[in-house]
Protein backbone atom coordinates (compact mmCIF):
# COMPACT_ATOMS: atom_id res chain seq x y z
CA UNK A 1 0.00 0.00 0.00
CA UNK A 2 2.50 2.86 0.46
CA UNK A 3 4.00 1.74 -2.32
CA UNK A 4 1.26 2.65 -4.55
CA UNK A 5 0.93 5.99 -2.27
CA UNK A 6 4.36 6.60 -3.37
CA UNK A 7 3.67 6.06 -7.18
CA UNK A 8 0.62 7.83 -7.28
CA UNK A 9 2.49 10.89 -5.93
CA UNK A 10 5.24 10.71 -7.98
CA UNK A 11 3.42 10.51 -11.18
CA UNK A 12 1.01 13.64 -9.62
CA UNK A 13 4.95 15.50 -9.08
CA UNK A 14 5.57 14.52 -12.68
CA UNK A 15 2.53 15.59 -14.19
CA UNK A 16 2.62 18.72 -11.72
CA UNK A 17 5.66 19.86 -13.05
CA UNK A 18 5.01 18.94 -16.88
CA UNK A 19 2.66 21.39 -16.64
CA UNK A 20 4.74 23.73 -14.74
CA UNK A 21 7.38 23.47 -17.44
CA UNK A 22 4.64 24.08 -20.46
CA UNK A 23 3.12 27.08 -18.79
CA UNK A 24 6.57 28.40 -18.65
CA UNK A 25 7.30 27.74 -21.84
CA UNK A 26 3.89 29.53 -23.07
CA UNK A 27 4.43 32.27 -21.07
CA UNK A 28 7.98 32.59 -22.18
CA UNK A 29 6.00 32.36 -26.21
CA UNK A 30 3.44 34.90 -25.32
CA UNK A 31 5.85 37.24 -23.74
CA UNK A 32 7.16 39.55 -26.60
CA UNK A 33 3.24 39.62 -28.34
CA UNK A 34 2.18 40.94 -24.48
CA UNK A 35 5.24 43.24 -24.10
CA UNK A 36 4.32 45.09 -27.42
CA UNK A 37 -0.13 45.07 -26.20
CA UNK A 38 1.53 46.61 -23.25
CA UNK A 39 3.49 49.52 -25.10
CA UNK A 40 0.11 50.05 -27.12
CA UNK A 41 -1.93 50.26 -23.98
CA UNK A 42 0.15 52.97 -22.21
CA UNK A 43 1.26 54.71 -25.22
CA UNK A 44 5.11 53.89 -24.66
CA UNK A 45 6.93 53.61 -27.82
CA UNK A 46 8.97 50.47 -28.38
CA UNK A 47 12.14 50.38 -30.30
CA UNK A 48 10.17 47.86 -32.69
CA UNK A 49 7.29 49.96 -33.64
CA UNK A 50 7.47 51.47 -37.12
CA UNK A 51 4.80 53.90 -37.86
CA UNK A 52 3.13 52.62 -41.46
CA UNK A 53 3.43 54.74 -44.25
CA UNK A 54 -0.15 53.72 -44.85
CA UNK A 55 -0.95 56.40 -42.98
CA UNK A 56 -0.12 58.95 -45.62
CA UNK A 57 -1.74 57.12 -48.22
CA UNK A 58 -4.75 57.68 -46.47
CA UNK A 59 -4.74 60.90 -45.82
CA UNK A 60 -6.22 62.99 -48.72
CA UNK A 61 -6.48 66.48 -47.69
CA UNK A 62 -4.86 68.65 -45.31
CA UNK A 63 -6.62 70.37 -42.41
CA UNK A 64 -6.22 74.46 -42.87
CA UNK A 65 -5.23 76.62 -40.44
CA UNK A 66 -4.48 74.23 -37.33
CA UNK A 67 -0.49 73.89 -35.96
CA UNK A 68 0.65 71.62 -33.73
CA UNK A 69 4.14 72.63 -32.02
CA UNK A 70 6.41 70.10 -31.90
CA UNK A 71 9.47 70.27 -29.45
CA UNK A 72 12.90 67.98 -30.65
CA UNK A 73 14.59 66.63 -27.17
CA UNK A 74 17.52 64.67 -27.18
CA UNK A 75 19.58 63.02 -24.72
CA UNK A 76 22.82 60.73 -24.03
CA UNK A 77 23.92 58.13 -22.25
CA UNK A 78 26.69 59.02 -19.72
CA UNK A 79 28.68 56.03 -21.60
CA UNK A 80 28.29 56.88 -25.14
CA UNK A 81 31.11 59.45 -26.03
CA UNK A 82 28.43 61.31 -29.04
CA UNK A 83 27.19 65.06 -29.21
CA UNK A 84 23.63 64.44 -30.35
CA UNK A 85 21.24 67.26 -31.26
CA UNK A 86 18.37 68.35 -33.41
CA UNK A 87 19.21 71.01 -36.06
CA UNK A 88 16.09 72.51 -34.93
CA UNK A 89 14.35 72.36 -31.67
CA UNK A 90 10.71 73.47 -32.33
CA UNK A 91 8.82 73.48 -35.61
CA UNK A 92 5.29 74.16 -36.01
CA UNK A 93 3.58 71.90 -38.19
CA UNK A 94 0.34 71.59 -39.95
CA UNK A 95 -1.70 67.93 -39.38
CA UNK A 96 -1.61 65.69 -42.71
CA UNK A 97 1.64 67.44 -44.16
CA UNK A 98 5.09 65.42 -44.44
CA UNK A 99 7.96 67.17 -42.86
CA UNK A 100 11.38 66.44 -42.27
CA UNK A 101 14.17 67.74 -39.24
CA UNK A 102 17.63 66.60 -39.02
CA UNK A 103 19.61 65.05 -36.32
CA UNK A 104 23.44 65.81 -35.79
CA UNK A 105 25.31 63.58 -34.26
CA UNK A 106 29.53 63.49 -33.56
CA UNK A 107 31.73 60.34 -32.46
CA UNK A 108 33.72 62.23 -29.92
CA UNK A 109 35.89 59.07 -29.73
CA UNK A 110 38.96 57.99 -31.87
CA UNK A 111 37.10 53.57 -32.28
CA UNK A 112 33.98 53.00 -34.15
CA UNK A 113 30.85 52.91 -31.89
CA UNK A 114 27.41 51.69 -32.66
CA UNK A 115 24.55 53.16 -30.90
CA UNK A 116 20.30 53.46 -30.81
CA UNK A 117 17.61 56.52 -30.21
CA UNK A 118 14.82 54.86 -28.07
CA UNK A 119 11.89 57.31 -28.92
CA UNK A 120 9.01 58.66 -26.71
CA UNK A 121 6.64 61.29 -27.22
CA UNK A 122 4.76 63.67 -24.78
CA UNK A 123 2.09 63.41 -24.04
CA UNK A 124 1.82 59.82 -24.35
CA UNK A 125 -1.87 59.93 -26.45
CA UNK A 126 -0.16 61.55 -29.22
CA UNK A 127 2.20 58.81 -30.26
CA UNK A 128 -0.01 56.97 -31.83
CA UNK A 129 -0.79 60.43 -34.23
CA UNK A 130 2.95 60.85 -35.17
CA UNK A 131 3.56 58.64 -37.89
CA UNK A 132 7.43 58.44 -38.95
CA UNK A 133 8.17 57.80 -42.07
CA UNK A 134 12.01 57.20 -41.83
CA UNK A 135 13.56 57.76 -38.57
CA UNK A 136 17.26 57.04 -37.24
CA UNK A 137 15.65 55.52 -34.43
CA UNK A 138 14.49 52.00 -36.50
CA UNK A 139 18.17 51.12 -37.18
CA UNK A 140 21.09 51.00 -35.08
CA UNK A 141 23.69 53.74 -35.68
CA UNK A 142 27.82 52.80 -36.29
CA UNK A 143 29.86 55.80 -36.05
CA UNK A 144 33.31 56.00 -37.03
CA UNK A 145 35.54 57.71 -34.73
CA UNK A 146 35.59 61.35 -34.89
CA UNK A 147 32.90 60.87 -37.38
CA UNK A 148 29.67 63.32 -37.69
CA UNK A 149 26.53 62.51 -39.54
CA UNK A 150 23.06 64.21 -40.02
CA UNK A 151 20.16 61.48 -39.74
CA UNK A 152 16.76 62.20 -41.00
CA UNK A 153 13.43 62.07 -39.24
CA UNK A 154 10.66 62.29 -41.27
CA UNK A 155 7.25 62.40 -39.84
CA UNK A 156 3.47 63.57 -40.51
CA UNK A 157 1.43 64.58 -37.71
CA UNK A 158 -2.13 62.78 -38.19
CA UNK A 159 -5.50 65.10 -38.88
CA UNK A 160 -6.88 63.21 -36.57
CA UNK A 161 -4.70 64.32 -33.53
CA UNK A 162 -7.64 65.20 -31.01
CA UNK A 163 -7.95 68.91 -31.16
CA UNK A 164 -6.95 69.39 -27.39
CA UNK A 165 -3.11 68.52 -28.36
CA UNK A 166 -1.95 71.25 -29.42
CA UNK A 167 2.14 70.60 -29.39
CA UNK A 168 4.08 67.29 -28.33
CA UNK A 169 7.78 66.88 -27.58
CA UNK A 170 9.60 63.97 -29.47
CA UNK A 171 12.58 62.77 -26.86
CA UNK A 172 14.78 60.62 -28.38
CA UNK A 173 18.18 59.34 -25.72
CA UNK A 174 20.60 57.60 -27.50
CA UNK A 175 22.26 55.19 -25.76
CA UNK A 176 25.45 52.35 -26.58
CA UNK A 177 24.93 49.05 -27.88
CA UNK A 178 28.06 46.79 -26.48
CA UNK A 179 28.42 43.88 -28.40
CA UNK A 180 30.68 42.37 -26.23
CA UNK A 181 29.75 39.12 -24.44
CA UNK A 182 28.72 39.52 -20.50
CA UNK A 183 31.19 37.78 -18.66
CA UNK A 184 30.77 36.16 -14.95
CA UNK A 185 32.97 38.67 -13.41
CA UNK A 186 31.50 41.64 -15.15
CA UNK A 187 28.03 40.42 -13.72
CA UNK A 188 29.03 40.29 -10.36
CA UNK A 189 30.39 43.35 -10.58
CA UNK A 190 26.88 44.78 -10.94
Amino acid sequence: MNSDGQIRNRRRTVWLLSLLVVGMFGFGFALVPLYDLLCQVTGIQSVNIRSSGEAVAQVTEQEDGRLITIKFDTSVHPNLPWDFRPLESNLKVHPGKIYQVDFAAHNRSSESITGQAIPSVVPWQATAFLNKLECFCFNQQTLAGSESVDMPLRFMISPDLPPEIRSLTLSYSLMKLDSRPVDATNREKG
